[in-house]
């Protein structure tokens, strides 16, 4: 079997587009691997689930995002919104920030933490993803720094652990993303402002990115993209950028009805498209051969030190290895491992991502300047 691609972290990474703005808007320090141009404003539509292929396979629904110039960018590993999330908060790969997928361990405790849903009081957000955020880094320089996404959102966990620095603008419509985003673009000598809308996103899982709904809501996110642009400040560069892609995969192993997959094995973590298996102690070993065995050649199959040796992860930060599995499985063919007992939800989902393939690593970087 040959090896997946690797993310190509610090060339043309999801993680090198905050570094590249905050560059482009001045804040010393900042690396511009991306030759964004300089501008006075920024803002970065982030537009949940739009993979680079699934754009160009409908470019004919989505008119002005076809029209801007633009390249794929690679996801990190997983490929999935809480790993790239954190990459677009800190211009960091997933290894270095610590959001390292839905549901990762928390080391020492036995437990999993679900980094979208952060229903854990004890897992502090700020600890667990330590690093300084890019709204931090430009907020000290004096750039006015906004986030505009949904209300529901806005003191979440996982929103604590990325958006520090950035003033939360509640918005739970079209209209009122593109209103918010205009208001913020408007303060300061500089401003940074960051649109999130997860629709396309929730679409696809419910119905599935080769779904009539998924196709119409795309329109809807043409649109958007489109009057976020018109509203920009004369100088004022738009990135529309996303945090995966998304396939639908129509065959399911269950690890909760597959007794191969659970000898030795004490939690299971990850998502359906890259599984973290947390194995009892000393039984590594025999479960690393029970996932390849069953899996067979429908999945790379990858220790933790081989995965963090090939780099899947970029470098990954002291005290992160732990949260990643002891082996992990991540499906390339037509497969989502699922565990329906522990996760119903997930097994119901049409949609699905995470894995290193390029219907769900690439991304679009889509480039716009307002004259």
């Amino acid at each position: 079997m040959s090896d997946p691609p690797v993310p190509r972290y610090g060339t043309s990474a999801l993680a090198d587009l905050p570094p590249s703005v905050l560059a482009s808007l001045g804040v010393p320090g900042a690396s511009n691997v991306l030759d964004l141009p300089a501008t006075p404003r920024a803002c970065v539509l982030i537009v949940d689930g739009l993979g680079w292929e699934l754009l160009q396979a409908h470019r004919e629904l989505a008119p002005f995002l076809a029209s801007l110039a633009g390249t794929p960018l690679t996801a990190g590993f997983p490929a999935t919104t809480v790993a790239s999330l954190g990459s677009l908060a800190t211009g960091l790969p997933p290894g270095g920030h610590g959001l390292l997928g839905v549901q990762v361990a928390i080391p020492g405790t036995g437990r999993l933490l679900n980094c979208l849903r952060w229903q854990d009081d004890t897992v502090d957000p700020a600890t667990f993803q330590p690093a300084p955020t890019v709204y931090e880094r430009a907020a000290a320089d004096g750039v006015h720094v906004s986030y505009v996404g949904l209300g529901a959102y806005k003191r979440s966990g996982l929103s604590q652990a990325t958006v520090r620095g950035a003033d939360y603008l509640k918005a739970d419509g079209l209209g009122q993303l593109v209103g918010r985003a205009e208001h913020a673009l408007g303060e300061g000598e500089r401003s940074f402002v960051t649109v999130y809308h997860a629709d396309l996103d929730a679409t696809g899982h419910r119905f599935g990115a080769d779904s009539p709904e998924w196709r119409h809501q795309l329109r809807f996110v043409d649109l958007l993209a489109e009057q976020i642009a018109e509203i920009l400040p004369p100088g004022t560069g738009l990135y529309i950028t996303a945090d995966h892609g998304m396939v639908d995969p129509t065959e399911r192993v269950d690890v909760d009805t597959t007794p191969a997959l659970q000898e030795g094995v004490a939690l299971i973590g990850g998502d359906a498209r890259a599984r973290y298996v947390y194995s009892e102690p000393g039984a590594g070993a025999d479960v690393l051969a029970a996932w390849e065995g069953t899996l067979g050649d429908r999945a790379w199959v990858r220790t933790r030190d081989q995965a963090v040796a090939a780099g899947w992860f970029g470098e990954v930060a002291p005290g992160m290895l732990e949260r990643i599995g002891d082996v992990i499985a991540v499906p390339h063919a037509d497969l989502a491992i699922v565990a329906s007992e522990r996760e119903p939800w997930l097994t119901r989902m049409v949609g699905m991502h995470g894995s290193l393939v390029p219907a769900e690593l690439l991304v679009p970087l889509l480039r716009f300047v307002r004259p």
